[in-house]
């Protein structure tokens, strides 16, 4: 009997990535022609006002319309609900801005399909001698606080809480498809898996800088939002396992 083929989603969220959404997608369909692999896509296209719906129509890049902008967790949880609803064993939140090498997903998924753990971080900071990311100082400076909080609470140590490269399971996607944070989703869905005892492993990938555009997250000077970030890791309920 032939062994089921696994199915294996990217969920690339889309906000006013007109210059960059199609060669993005482009890439990862060029990736499996080259490596005989069969990554799915979708793209949410989060209320973008400039040409990125247009684009993914002309060239029939499978997508999801949200109406109004909901942010990337509401983006991303989109996402995670379409493979959920649609019975993939991985999935890979992936950017769609061209800051992501599509070569790395075989890295992060590789502790999944050990079962070494239910989510894989592609990070940019957890192999130093690797290192090649260029960050401001108040960016890794706010990344080295995020960090020593997820650990405080959960004791696992997170190199790069912010990460929008990540690989989860089908247990993750059904937590994530039910509920995803809204704001800061990256570090607090990381410690909310963390604390319902699921196994999080961080992987070195490298990775470009922004093609375009700029980041979502803008606000590393800011106190109130590292104050807010800090407040959602501590307060966020252990629960249980779905």
């Amino acid at each position: 009997m032939k062994k089921q083929e696994e199915k294996i989603l990217f969920i690339i969220p889309a906000y006013n990535e007109e210059a960059c959404i199609k060669k993005t997608v482009e890439t990862i369909y060029n990736y499996n022609k080259e490596n005989k692999t069969n990554y799915d896509v979708i793209v949410i296209n989060d209320g973008s006002t400039d040409n990125t719906e247009e684009i993914l129509r002309e060239n029939n890049i499978n997508h999801v319309k949200l109406i109004n902008n909901l942010g990337i967790g509401g983006a991303v949880q989109t996402g995670y609900k379409y493979a959920l609803d649609n019975n993939y064993d991985y999935a890979i939140q992936y950017d769609g801005d061209g800051q992501h090498n599509v070569s790395y997903a075989k890295d992060i998924l590789e502790p999944l399909r050990e079962n070494k753990a239910d989510m894989v971080i592609g990070s940019r900071f957890v192999n130093k001698k690797a290192e090649n990311f260029k960050s401001t100082a108040a960016r890794r400076m706010g990344i080295n606080m995020i960090s020593f909080f997820i650990k405080l609470t959960t004791g696992k140590k997170i190199y790069d809480t912010t990460s929008g490269m990540r690989a989860i399971n089908k247990s993750i996607i059904k937590e994530f498809a039910n509920s995803y944070p809204v704001e800061y989703p990256e570090p607090v869905s990381t410690t909310l898996i963390l604390k319902k005892g699921y196994k999080v492993k961080e992987v070195h990938v490298k990775m470009n800088e922004r093609e375009t555009g700029t980041s979502s997250i803008r606000a590393w000077k800011d106190a109130y939002y590292m104050i807010n970030v800090i407040l959602s890791i501590l307060f966020i309920g252990k629960g249980g396992k779905r």
